[in-house]
């Protein structure tokens, strides 16, 4: 997907078998520097209509190690975007070429706020259709409205995505209770 752009598809087999390799290459690269690797996201939401990006989220307990494999990383072409600690490290795949986007990779720490945020969302919208329709709505209305301005689409969500957060961690709480 050209960085910049927004268009949805419906749920793709592929994005599921595209993360796997994925993980099976961060598994490979980081070893036991990755705690847990997971497929996060839109593309991870078997229902609903993404963007052609598969999300990986890789949780850490330290980002150091990390970015002392930013060379072993980027000659299997996964390249260091941009550092936002304490939130997370960005690395993405893609044709640098032609500006496009096909993996964005997450590094977090291994339960916080953004770990758990990832994994919540993605696990409520699986087992809630009318939360991830509405999720899928909030995006087609955006995306048509806003097929070249990225930002005005992710900021457009966020209220919506603000509100699922909360009943994701709700719908958490509820299933480690019981």
């Amino acid at each position: 997907m050209k960085r910049g752009t927004v268009y949805l598809e419906p749920h793709q087999s592929e994005w599921e078998r595209s993360a796997e390799e994925t993980i099976r290459t961060l598994k490979n690269i980081l070893g036991s520097v990755a705690v847990d690797i997971q497929h996060i996201g839109s593309t991870s939401i078997k229902t609903i209509s993404a963007k052609p990006i598969i999300d990986i989220a890789v949780a850490v307990n330290d980002y150091e190690p990390i970015l002392r494999k930013r060379n072993v990383l980027e000659k299997a072409d996964i390249i260091f975007r941009f550092d936002e600690r304490p939130e997370q490290l960005l690395f993405v795949m893609g044709d640098f070429e032609k500006d496009t986007r096909s993996h964005h990779i997450h590094v977090v720490l291994y339960d916080s706020d953004e770990w758990n945020n990832y994994i919540n969302f993605r696990g409520y919208l699986n087992s809630n259709s009318e939360a991830a329709g509405e999720y899928e709505a909030v995006k087609i209305r955006l995306a048509e409205q806003y097929p070249d301005d990225r930002i005005a689409y992710t900021e457009g969500k966020q209220e919506v995505i603000y509100r699922l957060l909360e009943e994701a961690r709700v719908w958490k709480s509820k299933q480690l209770s019981e």
